[in-house]
C-alpha cells in the first residue's frame, strides 16, 4: 500500500497532506484561501514544476518591465523560457521590431543581473478586435409617405402581420 502511495506522489497525484481540501472549504483563523491552495499546489512535482515555472516568469517579467522603455513596458510580456531563451509576445510588428532591435541590449542587461538568457525570441500577439455594431440607420419618413402608409395599413386586415409591421415602421421613424 506505501508503494502505491509513494507512486502517486511522484507523479504529483497524491491527496494533499493534512486534509487541505476541508481546510480550504473551511479556512483555519488567520490563514487565507490564497495560503491554502499555495500549500496545496506545493504538494505534487508536477505542480510544484509548474508553480516554480510560473513564478519565474513572474520575476522574468517585474525584470523585463525595468529594462524596457516606457512606452513598450505595456506593449509585450513573457511568454516563455526554456533553456537559454526567452519568449517575448509583441503586441503588433512595430513592438516586435522595437524588440528584436533592443534584445542584444536586454541579453546583457539579464546577464548582469545573473540570468543566462542567449537569445531572445520575439512573437507577434495576434490581438483580435471586434467590431462594433453600427449604428441602426434612422428611417425618415416624410408626412406624406406616413399617411399613405397608414391609410394602406387600415385597409388590411386586423391581426395581418403586413398591418402590424407597417404600424410600427410609422411609428419609429422620424418625421421630416
Amino acid at each position: 500500500m506505501d508503494d502505491k502511495k509513494t507512486a502517486r506522489n511522484r507523479q504529483g497525484l497524491a491527496a494533499p497532506p493534512d486534509d487541505t481540501y476541508h481546510q480550504t472549504l473551511q479556512p483555519e483563523s488567520g490563514k487565507t484561501m490564497t495560503q491554502l491552495i499555495q500549500r496545496y499546489l506545493g504538494t505534487g512535482d508536477a505542480l510544484a514544476r509548474l508553480k516554480d515555472h510560473a513564478g519565474r516568469l513572474m520575476r522574468l517579467q517585474n525584470l523585463l518591465e525595468q529594462h524596457l522603455p516606457p512606452a513598450l513596458t505595456a506593449a509585450c510580456s513573457v511568454a516563455n523560457f526554456k533553456g537559454d531563451t526567452l519568449v517575448l509576445l509583441a503586441h503588433g510588428g512595430a513592438v516586435a521590431a522595437r524588440l528584436k532591435q533592443i534584445a542584444p541590449s536586454l541579453v546583457q542587461q539579464f546577464a548582469a543581473a545573473g540570468l543566462l538568457i542567449k537569445t531572445i525570441q520575439v512573437k507577434v500577439k495576434v490581438i483580435e478586435e471586434h467590431e462594433a455594431a453600427p449604428a441602426p440607420t434612422q428611417r425618415t419618413l416624410s408626412e406624406a409617405g406616413s399617411q399613405s402608409l397608414t391609410e394602406f395599413s387600415s385597409t388590411l386586415p386586423e391581426g395581418s402581420p403586413l398591418r402590424e409591421s407597417l404600424e410600427r415602421l410609422v411609428q419609429r421613424s422620424r418625421r421630416s
